[in-house]
């Protein structure tokens, strides 16, 4: 049975040598673009391919996108089909930041219609305190043919953003740290705050003592009282550039939720045209409530 969303330690450490399994290395820092680079070189888990936030898993930042556009459908297909990815193989994700960086790339795979990819759950710090193994050979890459299908219904452009903050019966959901929701400190956009509507759902609320997600039933109840009656397809997932966004959405996955769509260009997109509103401060309380026209 195929994996979907998460995947322990032991279940990887038991299929390292399963040449249909595929690793990925996610690791990144958005202060220093080289260091997870870096990181991989000195030290991986054997096996895995090293996926770039900038280089592999965005495109071209242009004056009116986010910092991480989507890639290339054909030019990130092509990628795939050359790190030994198709319809057959399991795919595996993780990083060293509890799964804010991987999770892009487990979205991007699920949008291009390929289901079989998981998160390592508790990533590799879990992986090196379990003293598993790690080497800094370079994988040996059989090329496979990666086919695209495309869900375009798995993301949100602005247009349909600035709609559904606006209605009573979605809800976006803005996955950055509080502080950085209200404009206290904003260390990456020029801009600080939110998009006005939106309620904060900082990605590691999703996250257990040891970094690993909550059980299940602990994230239903949790996503169940944050849409606050709206349902979870109705739901657009934001962030500050379309990356830990993928982490709540893997979330509500985990619990049994449809994960809704993806704002990819976020808040970083949303500030690019000063025509916007913006908000600040804790934000009020969405107007969702559970009633006959929002079935």
């Amino acid at each position: 049975m195929p994996f979907k969303t998460v995947v322990s330690t032991a279940q990887l450490a038991q299929h390292l040598q399963d040449p249909d399994w595929i690793i990925f290395d996610c690791r990144f820092t958005l202060t220093n673009k080289q260091a997870g680079l870096q990181a991989y070189q000195s030290g991986h888990i054997a096996g895995a391919r090293y996926a770039h936030l900038d280089d592999d898993l965005s495109s071209p930042v242009t004056a009116n996108s986010g910092r991480h556009p989507l890639p290339d459908v054909q030019r990130f297909s092509e990628k795939l089909s050359r790190w030994g990815v198709d319809s057959s193989k399991q795919v595996v994700v993780y990083d060293d930041s509890f799964g804010a960086m991987a999770v892009k790339l487990w979205w991007l795979l699920r949008w291009l219609g390929h289901d079989k990819v998981a998160l390592l759950d508790g990533g590799l710090p879990k992986w090196l305190k379990e003293k598993l193994p790690m080497t800094a050979d370079l994988p040996q890459i059989t090329p496979a043919n990666f086919v695209a299908q495309l869900h375009h219904e798995m993301q949100a452009d602005v247009v349909e953003v600035d709609q559904a903050r606006q209605e009573r019966c979605r809800l976006v959901i803005d996955a950055r740290p509080e502080q950085r929701y209200t404009g206290e400190r904003e260390p990456l956009d020029r801009v600080a705050g939110h998009i006005p509507g939106s309620v904060n759902w900082p990605f590691d609320e999703n996250l257990d003592f040891d970094g690993t997600y909550l059980p299940a039933a602990e994230l239903r109840e949790a996503y169940l009282k944050l849409l606050n009656g709206v349902s979870p397809e109705q739901v657009i997932h934001s962030c500050g550039s379309g990356v830990t966004a993928c982490h709540n959405m893997l979330a509500m996955e985990i619990a049994g939720l449809p994960c809704g769509k993806l704002y990819a260009g976020s808040w970083s997109e949303w500030i690019a045209d000063p025509s916007r509103p913006l908000a600040s401060g804790e934000g009020h309380e969405h107007r969702a409530h559970l009633s006959d026209d929002c079935a």
